[in-house]
């Protein structure tokens, strides 16, 4: 699945969790927006999220995944696994352009349509356009520098959006 117009950027550091994103919407090879807000909090505060690809899709996943959150008592595994099942077998979700990325205070994972839950080697999760950028300064900045995880995700988008011309310099940050 390609997806253009996004950059959200994943980093666990020291016990603490950072989930950042971009603001820009491109609608082909235009700019919509600079501003959009693609990272948020989600199971009452206790997840960090953010998402590339169609917003309304993006926002169809948010809220079954909020339900398979509650119903699995707050367990972030249980529910991106029930949802990446129920995304695979249900013939509408199917059809549905987007990727997820949720964290909490134990877990960085990955959820898409194509059925994966994956949680990354090195704590360090990038998807989008500019996810490949971001990833590759993420990783750098956490080898060699001495950078909280808020800071290596910062950086690296402002990296990214130094080089993918789908990916801007407002940044949205959450942390747990």
């Amino acid at each position: 699945m390609k997806l253009e117009g996004t950059t959200i950027v994943g980093v666990r550091k020291n016990g603490k969790t950072v989930i950042a994103g971009d603001g820009q919407v491109t609608m082909g090879d235009t700019i919509f927006k600079g501003t959009a807000r693609k990272v948020r909090r989600l199971g009452d505060g206790n997840v960090i999220s953010g998402f590339a690809g169609s917003v309304a899709d993006a926002f169809a996943l948010y809220e079954r995944f909020e339900g398979k959150y509650r119903a699995s008592n707050g367990n972030l595994l249980k529910a991106a696994i029930e949802l990446t099942k129920e995304w695979r077998m249900d013939k509408a979700l199917r059809k549905l352009e987007a990727m997820l990325m949720v964290a909490d205070k134990d877990h960085l994972l990955l959820i898409s349509g194509n059925g994966e839950v994956m949680e990354p080697e090195e704590d360090i999760l990038a998807i989008g356009s500019g996810g490949a950028y971001a990833q590759a300064a993420a990783k750098a900045l956490t080898r060699y520098t001495d950078m909280d995880a808020e800071e290596v995700a910062k950086q690296s988008l402002l990296i990214a959006g130094e080089i993918c011309i789908y990916t801007n310099q407002n940044i949205t940050v959450e942390v747990i």
